[in-house]
């Protein structure tokens, strides 16, 4: 006789749930149903409840704001398990904070408590602090890994709570070793802060949240940046003359993904109802109603026409579930 998974875990966490739509999780507002579904609401139900679902072999997918995965229209044939836990205790010039706490809510408080260095995490809309450090978010110059000083993440392997410093942490561009190692679970990260001064923090904030209103389309369902900005120099003295902006790029190795999905003519392509931004290239959004199919078609063309004219490969920065 077949063992019923859900009525069995139930018996212990009486909270888990079945055939729940991560349309409604996910900021990109698509995407189908998971067959489980559960919340962590505090850091000590997170290593409980995943050593006691580990026999079951479910496929598990974590996330917390939702704000960097796109999840199929067929939806997630496994567990889903949303990161809640909120704790934050500071104490001098280091903070814990709970891989649940929203990314903006942080910046927010260690920025009134005189702290600078996270002024531009204030306004991001959904990311976690956990997610953030999965992906070692990044904006106008700024990296989250700069601040880390260690992270507490659950081993699924040994079924135990340890503590990896920031080098363990193995920091790239967009990247860590969570995305690698997917038996990481992050629980809490201790960031160190650096005092600041109040009118020059309040400054910098407003000029970010100020770009982000006049730059970013703010109005429409999105996951952000799509694709990873290629560290690569151009060469070809045939696009350096045709893109003269390129020269001012090789100086910093770096391209905005933005610049080369505009320059391949796709700013403001839409498939079905799904459209790569009018104001920024690299953001995909959802104008109503699009279908994950559509999203993904859109992020293949972007690499199919950077790729022709500019022999680039973007990356993608957006998890695809």
């Amino acid at each position: 006789m077949k063992k019923n998974i859900f009525a069995d875990i139930k018996k212990d966490f009486p909270d888990i749930q079945k055939n729940i739509s991560l349309k409604e999780y996910t900021t990109f507002r698509v995407g189908g149903k998971a067959k489980y579904f559960f919340v962590a609401k505090n850091k000590n139900i997170l290593p409980l409840f995943l050593a006691t679902v580990k026999k079951y072999k479910l496929p598990i997918l974590i996330f917390g704001g939702g704000s960097n995965i796109l999840v199929s229209d067929k939806g997630f044939n496994g567990l889903a398990i949303k990161i809640e836990n909120k704790e934050m205790e500071f104490s001098g010039d280091k903070v814990l904070v709970g891989a649940g706490v929203a990314l903006s809510r942080f910046a927010n408080i260690a920025s009134k408590n005189g702290f600078s260095g996270f002024e531009w995490a204030v306004g991001i809309p959904s990311a976690t602090v956990g997610g953030s450090i999965y992906g070692n978010a990044q904006a106008f110059g700024n990296k989250i890994s700069d601040f880390v000083e260690s992270v507490d993440v659950f081993d699924l392997k040994t079924l135990k709570i340890k503590k990896i410093n920031k080098q363990q942490c193995k920091f790239s561009l967009k990247n860590s070793i969570f995305k690698k190692n997917k038996n990481l679970i992050i629980i809490s990260i201790i960031f160190n802060l650096q005092k600041g001064d109040n009118i020059q923090i309040k400054k910098n904030i407003n000029n970010f949240l100020k770009h982000r209103k006049n730059c970013h389309p703010m109005n429409f369902a999105s996951a952000g940046s799509v694709f990873v900005n290629p560290e690569v120099k151009i060469k070809n003295k045939k696009l350096l003359e045709k893109f003269p902006e390129l020269s001012e790029f090789n100086k910093m190795s770096t391209i905005p993904s933005a610049y080369l999905i505009e320059k391949a003519g796709l700013k403001g392509k839409k498939i079905g109802k799904a459209q790569i931004s009018e104001k920024h290239a690299n953001f995909i959004v959802n104008l109503g109603g699009a279908k994950t199919k559509d999203i993904l078609s859109l992020i293949k063309l972007a690499q199919k026409q950077v790729k022709n004219i500019f022999k680039i490969n973007l990356k993608i920065e957006v998890q695809i579930i």
